[in-house]
C-alpha cells in the first residue's frame, strides 16, 4: 500500500479476517470473522445448556462471514478456513453446524475434523504454524509431539494446540503413530512421576542411592530433572530420615536468593502481612546503600533488594538477621507470600481479622518443600482487595466466618479459585489449608501447579479427604513434623564464616591487575 500511494495509484486497506482462541484454562471460546447481526445475514444457532455449548454460525449470500463458538471449539479452525475461502455452503447448510465429520453424510469420525482442515489452517496460534508445515514436518520424519514442536514450534507456547498436533500425528502416520504412553520423569529411568512416589514409599526408600539402585536407575548418578524430584519425594515421605541434597536443587535454591540476568541476585526479606516498622526499613535503607542494591516493592507485598553481588549475600543476609528479619522464600519451591488486606483492625468494610488469619498462615507454612510454589491470599471481605479468588489457597472473610477456595491461578494461565469449604473459625481455617497444603505435597508430582493436580485428581476427591475429620487431622500431624526439621531461616545458617569464604571470588583479579 505505501509503494501504491507513492506512485499515487488509487490504494485501499483490506482487512484481513482473523481468529482467536481464548487461552484461559476451564474456558473454551473461539470467535472468527464478523458476527455481528446486519442486513441479508443469517444464523445458524446450536445450544446444549446442559454441556455448556454454544454455536453461532453467521452466514451472508450462503458464505459464512462469523463464527463464535463457546464450550466446544474444536471445528473453529475448519469452520475459519471455509471463511477465508468464500467456500459455497449451500449444499451443507443442513448439517454445517455439526461440524466437518458429518459433511457429506460421513459417521461422525473423531479424526475427520482434522483431516478435512485445509493446509493453511492455522494449527498453533502463539507461533503462527499452519497444518502444511506441520504435515510435512511429520513426512520429513517428525513421528512423536517433542519432534514436531522441535521441528516447527508448534504447542511449544501455551500448549493448548498439543492435542490437534497429536491428531495430526495419527491422521498422516495413520497405523504407523503410536499412540504417547505416559511419560517418565526422564531419560534416566522408564517410571513415571507417579510410579516413583509409590515405589519410594513402598519399598522404603530412604536415599538418593538406594532409589537408584532398587529402581534401576539408567544413568550412575542421574540429571537436572531427575534429581530435584527425588529430592523433594524423599523430603516428602522420609522428613525425619532423609536430609535435604542442595545440590539436587536448581541455582536460585541452593543459594537462597533469586539470580537475575546481569549475574547479580536480588534479596526479599519476609514480610508478614505486608507489615513491617520502623527498625525493619532502615536495616533495608542501610543494607541497599551499603551494597548499592536497588529496592522494589513487589506485588506480594514486600520490599526486594535487586542487583546485590553473590559475595555479598551472606554479610547482607546478617545484617537483615541482626534486625530480626528472615528468608522470604521468593526463590523456593514453597510458600511463597500470603497477600492480604489491612481486615476489620483498620477497613470499615472489614469483616474479620484478615491481617491476623495471613500471618498465622505465614508462620504456620513457610519453610515447607512443595512440588510447585505456593501463593495465599486473604481479603477481609467480598470486596476481594488481596485478590484472593485466583491465588493456589484463597481465603474470603464473610460475617459468617471464612470461605476457601483453592485451585487458582493468575499466571500464564488465569484460573479463579474453586470453592473446598465455608469454615465458621479462624482455627478451622488454618487447620483445613494446612491439610490441603499437605495433601498436595503427598500426592501431587514434582513441579505440578495446585489448578493442575487438582483437575488431575478431582475436587470431589479432595473435599471428601479433607471432610473426614481423622484424616484431616493425620495431614495436619505429617506437616508439623515437616516443620520439625525444615522449617528453619536459611539465612541464619548461611552468614558464617566458612560460607562467606566459599562465596568470595577467589581472586581479586582488578587488584593483581593494578599491582
Amino acid at each position: 500500500m505505501a509503494a501504491q500511494v507513492l506512485l499515487a495509484e488509487p490504494a485501499a486497506f483490506r482487512p484481513r479476517q482473523t481468529a482467536t482462541k481464548l487461552k484461559v484454562t476451564g474456558c473454551d471460546l473461539f470467535s472468527a470473522g464478523d458476527f455481528a447481526e446486519g442486513e441479508g445475514r443469517e444464523e445458524i444457532v446450536f445450544r446444549d445448556p446442559a454441556r455448556g455449548i454454544y454455536k453461532r454460525l453467521v452466514l451472508q449470500d450462503d458464505r459464512l462471514v462469523g463464527a463464535v463458538m463457546n464450550g466446544d471449539t474444536a471445528d473453529g479452525n475448519w469452520f475459519f478456513g471455509l471463511m477465508r475461502a468464500g467456500t459455497d455452503l449451500s449444499d451443507m447448510r443442513e448439517t454445517l453446524i455439526f461440524g466437518p465429520a458429518f459433511q457429506g453424510g460421513a459417521p461422525a469420525d473423531p479424526m475427520a475434523a482434522v483431516a478435512a482442515l485445509p493446509d493453511e489452517a492455522e494449527i498453533c496460534g502463539c507461533n503462527g504454524v499452519n497444518k502444511r508445515r506441520i504435515v510435512a514436518a511429520i513426512q520429513g520424519g517428525a513421528g512423536t509431539l517433542e519432534a514436531v514442536r522441535a521441528c516447527t514450534k508448534a504447542g511449544g507456547s501455551c500448549g493448548t494446540c498439543s492435542g490437534l498436533v497429536e491428531q495430526l500425528l495419527a491422521v498422516t502416520l495413520g497405523d504407523a503413530f503410536a499412540a504417547p504412553a505416559a511419560r517418565p520423569v526422564c531419560g534416566c529411568t522408564d517410571l513415571t512421576h507417579e510410579d516413583l512416589r509409590r515405589l519410594i514409599k513402598a519399598r522404603a526408600l530412604k536415599s538418593m542411592p538406594a532409589v537408584m539402585q532398587e529402581l534401576g536407575w539408567k544413568s550412575s548418578c542421574g540429571c537436572h530433572v531427575c534429581r530435584p524430584a527425588l529430592n523433594f519425594y524423599l523430603l516428602a515421605d522420609w522428613p525425619l530420615d532423609y536430609r535435604d541434597d542442595p545440590q539436587s536443587r536448581r541455582v536460585n535454591e541452593r543459594n537462597h536468593a533469586n539470580l537475575q540476568k546481569d549475574g547479580t541476585y536480588s534479596v526479599m526479606p519476609r514480610m508478614r502481612g505486608g507489615m513491617t516498622n520502623p527498625a525493619e526499613l532502615r536495616a533495608i535503607a542501610d543494607a541497599a546503600e551499603k551494597f548499592g542494591a536497588a529496592v522494589k516493592v513487589t506485588g506480594g507485598q514486600r520490599i526486594d533488594l535487586l542487583g546485590s553481588a553473590k559475595q555479598d549475600l551472606p554479610e547482607i543476609r546478617a545484617d537483615l538477621n541482626a534486625a530480626g528479619m528472615v528468608s522470604g522464600h521468593a526463590y523456593s519451591k514453597g510458600l511463597r507470600t500470603v497477600k492480604t488486606c489491612v481486615g476489620s483492625d483498620w477497613c470499615r468494610f472489614g469483616t474479620q481479622d484478615s491481617t491476623g488469619l495471613e500471618i498465622k498462615l505465614e508462620k504456620r507454612l513457610r519453610g515447607a518443600w512443595t512440588p510447585h510454589k505456593v501463593k495465599l491470599g486473604v481479603s477481609g471481605c467480598p470486596r476481594n482487595c488481596a485478590e484472593a479468588t485466583c491465588k493456589d489457597v484463597g481465603v474470603v472473610c464473610v460475617d459468617s466466618g471464612y470461605q476457601i477456595g483453592v485451585a487458582g491461578a493468575a499466571g500464564m494461565d488465569v484460573k479463579p479459585t474453586e470453592c473446598l469449604a465455608d469454615i465458621a473459625t479462624e482455627e478451622a481455617a488454618v487447620e483445613w489449608i494446612v491439610a490441603f497444603v499437605q495433601l498436595y505435597r503427598e500426592h501431587a508430582k514434582y513441579l505440578d501447579r495446585r489448578y493442575k493436580w487438582v483437575v488431575n485428581v478431582g475436587l470431589d476427591w479432595v473435599k471428601e479427604v479433607l471432610s473426614n475429620d481423622i484424616r484431616r487431622a493425620d495431614l495436619v500431624a505429617g506437616f508439623d513434623l515437616l516443620r520439625t526439621g525444615y522449617q528453619k531461616d536459611p539465612w541464619a545458617a548461611r552468614t558464617d564464616a566458612a560460607t562467606r569464604r566459599a562465596w568470595a571470588p577467589l581472586a581479586d583479579l582488578a587488584r593483581e591487575a593494578a599491582e
